[in-house]
């Protein structure tokens, strides 16, 4: 599937989940959870330092959601990335969007192994979301 494509149907599902979602608004974990939430899409940020990002409550791990999600976008070190790659196909999360910074060979790699639909080394969600809808 060509990376257009991937995009559409990374967005085309719901609801979502930032990973690495963070209470600091000046950081990227910050803005593509707010992102979501202007494009009034249903959204969870997971974060296992904080309470609440954005005024809603945060989860520990993709595993602590209270529903299945249909993609993540992952804003994390690259060796944290690889076990959020291993968690979503545990999951049966089948859309993983690894937004700049966030990727690792080790992590594609996985990624592919797990058959996972990843999207890495594009764009920013940030973009996608303002043009998608």
């Amino acid at each position: 599937m060509d990376e257009q494509k991937q995009i559409e149907a990374f967005l085309d599902g719901a609801p979502h989940a930032v990973v690495g979602a963070s209470q600091n608004r000046a950081k990227y974990g910050n803005k593509v959870l707010r992102a979501y939430l202007q494009a009034k899409r249903t959204v969870y940020p997971v974060n296992p330092n904080a309470a609440e990002v954005e005024g809603l409550k945060a989860y520990p791990t993709l595993h602590d959601l209270p529903e299945r999600v249909h993609g993540i976008s992952v804003i994390t070190p690259p060796n944290v990335t690889e076990s959020v790659v291993i968690q979503a196909a545990e999951l049966g999360i089948q859309y993983v969007w690894l937004q700049p910074g966030a990727e690792s060979n080790v992590a594609v790699g996985r990624a592919e192994q797990l058959g996972v639909n990843l999207i890495a080394n594009g764009p920013c969600v940030l973009v996608a979301l303002r043009y998608h809808e």
